[in-house]
This record gives C-alpha cells, sequence and structure tokens, in this order.
C-alpha cells in the first residue's frame, strides 16, 4: 500500500508546474483525476520541446501525466462545471494553476470550493502570487528565469545572461507544491481542517537561490561577478569548475589547491597556499588549472585525484551515463503502458519508501479517457 491511497485529487491544471506536483502525488499512491477541457485538452499535449511524437502528442505530456485519469470538461458549460464540482466534493485535493482572477470568474477559487469541501487541501501554482504588478504577467519558466537573477549565476563573465537549460522554475514550482499540499494533508488528518497552499514559480526560483542572495545580502550589495573561464558557480573559488582534458571534459569540485597541484604534478600552483587567494585570484589558478589539464586524460587525472579524496568526475553524456553501471543499477528507466496499448519509456519516481521505490505502470491518459468511468463511478 502506497502512502497516499485513497486520497482523491481533482486538478484542474496545465502546462509544467502543478501538473509535475500530481505526478508526483500520484506516484505516492493518490488517485489524480486530471480535467481537460473538450478537443484541446490540457494544451501540453500540443506544446513540444522537440520534433519527437509520442503516440499523437508530445513528450512532455506524456512525462509529466503519466498515472492519472482524464475527465473531460468545460468549466465554462454549467453541466459540465456541476459535474466536476460534484468530484470536488468527494475530493481531498484540488489543483489549478490558472492565472489570478481567472480561477475566480470560473467559480473555483477557494472561498467558493471551501463552502462545498471545507476539509479540502486547495493548491494553486501563480507565476509571481496575486498581488503587485506582475500579478498578470505569463508565468512561463524561461521569462520567470529572466526576471529572477538566476540567468546571472551560470557561464562566465563575458557570457550575456545565460538561462538553465531546462524548465526548472516549473519543476521547482511543482516541488513546493507537493511538499505544500503533504503538509496540508497532515493537518487535515489531525483537525479535520483543510488548507489553501499557494505557491508563485517567482518564489520559487528566488528560494532556489538562497545562498548567493544570502551572500548577496552580507556582501554589501556587490555586484556578481562570474569566473572569466571554467565556470560551474558564480561565487565559489578556485578549484570549483569545468575544464577539458585530452579525453574529454572532467569537473572539479572543492579542494586545497596547493594540494591539488603537488597531486597533479603542476608546480605553479604551489603559489597560491592561502585560502583567500583561491577567491580573489580563481581567474588566474583556473588558467593555469586549464592548461595543465589539457596535457592527459580525464581518467588519468581522476586515478590521481579521487584516491586522495578530491571531489572530482568525469562529465559524460546521456550516452555515457546510460551505459555505465552506476545508472543502470538505479533502474531509473521504467516502462509505461497507456490504455490504448502504447508503450513508452520514461523515468520513475525518485523517492524510496520501506526499501521500495513508488513505480506505476500507467501512461498518460488519452483526452477524455475515463470520463464515462468516473461519472458511472461517482456521479
Amino acid at each position: 500500500m502506497k502512502p497516499l491511497q485513497d486520497i482523491l485529487i481533482v486538478d484542474l491544471s496545465q502546462f509544467l508546474s502543478a501538473p509535475s506536483a500530481t505526478l508526483r502525488l500520484a506516484d505516492l499512491g493518490a488517485r489524480v483525476i486530471k480535467v481537460e477541457r473538450p478537443e484541446t485538452g490540457d494544451i501540453c499535449r500540443q506544446l513540444y520541446v522537440s520534433n519527437v511524437i509520442l503516440n499523437g502528442e508530445s513528450t512532455v505530456f506524456r512525462a509529466i501525466n503519466r498515472n492519472k485519469e482524464s475527465f473531460q470538461a468545460d468549466l465554462k458549460v454549467e453541466k459540465d462545471k456541476a459535474q466536476v464540482l460534484k468530484l470536488i466534493e468527494k475530493a481531498d485535493v484540488l489543483v489549478h494553476n490558472f492565472r489570478p482572477g481567472v480561477i475566480e470568474r470560473l467559480g473555483f477559487d477557494y472561498e467558493t470550493i471551501k463552502k462545498i469541501n471545507p476539509s479540502i487541501v486547495y493548491g494553486d501554482i501563480s507565476g509571481y502570487g496575486d498581488e503587485g504588478p506582475w500579478k498578470s504577467k505569463p508565468g512561463q519558466d524561461l521569462l520567470v528565469q529572466s526576471l529572477s537573477g538566476v540567468t546571472w549565476l551560470n557561464g562566465k563573465i563575458s557570457d550575456g545572461p545565460v538561462p538553465v537549460g531546462l524548465a526548472i522554475v516549473d519543476i521547482l514550482a511543482g516541488a513546493h507544491l507537493a511538499q505544500g499540499i503533504l503538509a496540508g494533508l497532515i493537518k487535515k488528518a489531525k483537525t479535520g481542517e483543510g488548507s489553501k497552499v499557494s505557491i508563485s514559480m517567482l518564489e520559487s526560483i528566488l528560494d532556489f537561490q538562497f545562498e548567493s542572495i544570502t551572500t548577496f545580502y552580507h556582501d554589501g550589495g556587490a555586484p556578481t561577478i562570474r569566473p572569466e573561464s571554467n565556470s560551474a558557480h558564480a561565487y565559489l573559488g578556485a578549484p570549483y569548475g569545468v575544464y577539458q582534458t585530452a579525453s574529454g571534459y572532467m569537473s572539479l569540485a572543492m579542494g586545497a589547491i596547493p594540494f591539488v597541484g603537488e597531486l597533479i604534478g603542476c608546480d605553479a600552483l604551489a603559489a597560491y597556499p592561502e585560502r583567500a587567494s583561491w577567491f580573489t585570484e580563481r581567474n588566474e589558478i583556473k588558467k593555469i588549472l586549464a592548461n595543465h589539464l589539457l596535457t592527459n586524460t580525464t581518467e588519468h587525472w581522476l586515478s590521481l585525484l579521487e584516491p586522495a579524496d578530491i571531489w572530482c568526475a568525469k562529465i559524460m553524456n546521456w550516452d555515457e551515463l546510460f551505459a555505465h553501471d552506476g545508472f543502470k543499477i538505479l533502474e531509473m528507466i521504467q516502462k509505461v503502458k497507456m490504455g490504448d496499448g502504447f508503450e513508452y519509456e520514461t523515468t520513475r519516481c525518485p523517492i524510496k519508501i520501506d526499501g521500495q521505490y513508488m513505480k506505476s505502470s500507467l501512461g498518460s491518459p488519452a483526452l477524455g479517457e475515463h470520463t464515462q468511468a468516473i461519472i458511472k463511478e461517482m456521479l
């Protein structure tokens, strides 16, 4: 029995952020009924991040909406709206990610919903919260990254702003929503009372930068200065970075510069014994390191550094990673099957409870696939 067995979630959300939260809750055992508009469904069904199509729709939708049921309803049509409200009456959790104002116009705002289900855990994600000059801006990942300051923490000083090449804000916001909902469910179990859990994408990515923002405030507001080369962190000193070798690339994390130099036979690094210099002179140190590491292979350098407990790693691409025993033993890829028999491979839930991973073989639903069955069972 999974931890969230018998928890019913009505999911009005689309795109990535809130659906990623309901995916994680589904993996933990909750039943997720995804409410989708007729004909088009979740816009994410046609939101392609590449030209790869899985069973007629986008890989993004297939990856983030597995293990859910699809209920087709138009929230602007009274009959459909009444059916969804009846589902919500029975639900433990309601989730949406409409822009502020939209949910009120539809009649699914928290004040309305808690009148019909006082113990509901009501979760919502917005781009920027429900107040302030940005509240009506679209909460799209790249746009939120652009406003958040995070793009100035990647790359090197000669680069312009560099965004993270994943929908990191969406996924962080979804993780925070799942955390808040779980807290709400614990409160409900203890007191019988519901909760409203509100997450904004901007707050999620700001929280993600807690180390750098704290440094900024205690550094007199000094501007962020990225390294000139071999960058992996805007603030950390040498050797922290990514370096090319004769056979590929490797990363170096923290380590005492003279000791690293001794291990790899780079005498020039002995000139930097003071820890403070690893920050103030990191550009010079990194140039010395970069030139030296080009003289031999990644495997050679790792054979010297790893036995001495210097934190380092080979930089792998997916082909190398997926072929490695360190990846294979995790069994991170699972095969799931849709209702029409179509099978595809995707990642599994990374959470292990009592020695068991939270796996499910159920793929993403066809639009409205479960509507009639849900009507018959619950309405």
